[in-house]
């Protein structure tokens, strides 16, 4: 069984016997530890195993498996999640742009926030991603229907004359 799915089954199991609000506290402390390390660092290439990163960080490879998954979007190079096994060495090589921006999408307060921020991006540069994070989630509807158009219900109607009523 790849790890992985190792992974997958775990959080499905911790959840039903633990509850998703302990699953989260413990993988959220996890994941703040890791990018506060990779943040620090970031004119370096971290590369380490899986094996080594749950060591590093006193959890369990399945635990790093999900940062992987996690990360993995935001990588320059996207790794095939079901071939990385315990040893295998991960280069993480992160495009930090599009990091900053999926824990916008993620929601992820606690990431976003991190001070190790202010030493790659500045103030208006992280402004600036919040602002295409926005636009990225404005749907604008370019397709305005006229009074005299036919509806759009299907009914053979004019629109006036039906739902625009």
């Amino acid at each position: 069984m790849s790890l992985y799915k190792q992974w997958t089954d775990m959080v499905i199991e911790y959840v039903k016997h633990r509850g998703e609000e302990a699953f989260w506290k413990e993988y959220s402390a996890m994941e703040d530890s890791i990018y506060t390390k990779i943040l620090a660092n970031h004119n370096e290439v971290m590369v380490q195993s899986i094996n080594e990163l749950a060591k590093e960080f006193e959890t369990t490879p399945e635990f790093i498996m999900g940062f992987v998954d996690g990360i993995n979007d935001s990588l320059e190079t996207a790794l095939d999640l079901e071939s990385i096994e315990a040893d295998t060495k991960i280069e993480f090589k992160v495009d930090f742009e599009k990091l900053y921006f999926n824990m916008l999408d993620a929601k992820a307060d606690y990431l976003y926030e991190l001070p190790q921020w202010e030493a790659i991006f500045s103030k208006e540069k992280r402004k600036e991603i919040q602002k295409q994070w926005r636009d990225s989630k404005t749907v604008v509807n370019n397709d305005k229907i006229g009074r005299n158009d036919p509806c759009p219900c299907g009914s053979g109607k004019k629109y006036k004359k039906c739902c625009g009523q």
